[in-house]
């Protein structure tokens, strides 16, 4: 696996109008090519449970569940996550805890970040990331 896909791009099916550059990148990357953190599952089953719709549960079973390979938040995770946190402190740049743990996933698994919030995942130090709604790469 190639790209850890983060929430903005993992949920673009779901989405009613999608951004058609991030799906056609998933599309060239194969679902082989991609995973993604439990972090990411959370976030979306969280958005799922709050908005309380049948249909778009469905859609999400039918579409994305067990999809991808998801990746543990794990021992080593949590360490990378604590060091990049720190640092983000340190600089001055907070960034969610939730990017954070994404962010140090991609990095213990050696991946990129695939995103469409690139204000966050552009001030994480010591990522690479790519701009899936764009059609240049940013690293």
């Amino acid at each position: 696996m190639r790209y850890l896909l983060d929430t903005s791009v993992f949920s673009q099916p779901l989405r009613r109008q999608p951004v058609e550059a991030a799906l056609l990148r998933w599309k060239a990357a194969g679902d082989a090519g991609c995973g993604v953190s439990i972090v990411t599952v959370a976030e979306v089953e969280f958005g799922l449970a709050l908005e309380d719709a049948p249909r778009r549960r469905e859609k999400y079973r039918a579409l994305l569940e067990n999809r991808l390979t998801v990746l543990p938040a794990d021992e080593a995770v949590w360490h990378a996550f604590a060091r990049m946190k720190a640092r983000q402190h340190s600089a001055g740049q907070q960034v969610a805890d939730l990017d954070l743990l994404i962010a140090a996933t991609a990095a213990v698994n050696q991946m990129t970040v695939a995103t469409l919030n690139t204000a966050d995942f552009s001030r994480i130090e010591g990522i690479a990331w790519e701009n899936w709604a764009a059609s240049g790469v940013s690293v």
